[in-house]
C-alpha cells in the first residue's frame, strides 16, 4: 500500500499560508509557489533508493552515495503544475521533465487531455506528478492512468492543497502511487473547488481569469 503525507514542516506551512491570501500578487504567488515545491521536494525524495560509488577527492579515494539507476522525471499536469517545476529542478537539476495537458470539463467537472509528451525512458524512472492542486482528483487519476500505459512503474503524486474527496479517490483508483500534500482542506464546494483552498491557481499563477 502506498503512502499518503501531509506535510507539516514549519516553513511549507507558513507559505502555504502566504499564498491562500486573496491579496497576495501574481509575482509573489509564482515564487512561492516554486519554494513550496522545493521544500516539498526535499521531504517526498527521502526514500529514493543510494547506490555506493568509489570517487577520488582531493585528498584520497572514499566511497560516496549516489541516487540509484535513472533518477527522476518531473511530470506537470498542464498548465497550474508548470508553477512547480522550476522548485523540483533546483533540488534535482539532472532530472527530465516530461507534460501532460488535461482541462477539467466545466459542466462534468471530468478531465479531457489534449497534450502528452514523456521522456523516451520515463518508464525507467522515478515518475514524479506535480500539480497544486488536488480537487476532486479527475485530473491526477487520468494523467497517472496515462503513465502507467507508457510503462512507468514508480509514480509519485505531489500537490501543495487537497480535498478529501480528491485524496479518497486517488487511494481508490491508484492504490500503488504515493501521495505526497502540503496541506489537506476541508471538502470541495459545489462548483468542486477546494474549501478553503486559494481560488484557482493557473489564474493566479499566471495572472489569467
Amino acid at each position: 500500500m502506498a503512502k499518503t503525507i501531509i506535510m507539516e514542516h514549519p516553513l511549507i506551512q507558513h507559505k502555504i499560508g502566504w499564498i491562500r491570501r486573496k491579496e497576495t500578487g501574481t509575482k509573489d504567488f509564482r515564487e512561492t509557489i516554486s519554494e513550496i515545491a522545493m521544500l516539498m521536494t526535499y521531504e517526498a525524495t527521502r526514500n529514493l533508493q543510494l547506490t555506493d560509488v568509489e570517487i577520488e577527492t582531493p585528498i584520497c579515494r572514499t566511497t560516496v552515495k549516489e541516487m540509484k539507476g535513472k533518477k527522476m522525471a518531473i511530470v506537470p499536469i498542464l498548465r497550474a503544475g508548470l508553477g512547480m517545476v522550476d522548485g523540483v529542478l533546483k533540488m534535482i537539476p539532472v532530472a527530465k521533465v516530461g507534460h501532460i495537458g488535461l482541462y477539467r470539463d466545466p459542466e462534468t467537472h471530468e478531465p479531457v487531455e489534449y497534450y502528452c509528451k514523456l521522456p523516451a525512458d520515463c518508464g525507467e524512472r522515478e515518475v514524479f506528478v506535480v500539480d497544486p492542486m488536488l480537487a476532486t482528483g479527475g485530473s491526477a487519476v487520468a494523467a497517472i492512468q496515462m503513465l502507467k500505459e507508457k510503462g512507468c512503474k514508480k509514480i509519485h503524486f505531489m500537490c501543495i492543497i487537497a480535498a478529501p474527496e480528491g485524496v479518497k479517490r486517488m487511494q481508490k483508483e491508484h492504490p500503488d502511487v504515493d501521495l505526497y500534500i502540503g496541506a489537506l482542506d476541508e471538502k470541495l464546494d459545489e462548483h468542486a473547488y477546494i474549501v478553503p483552498g486559494l481560488g484557482d491557481a493557473g489564474d493566479r499563477i499566471y495572472g489569467t481569469k
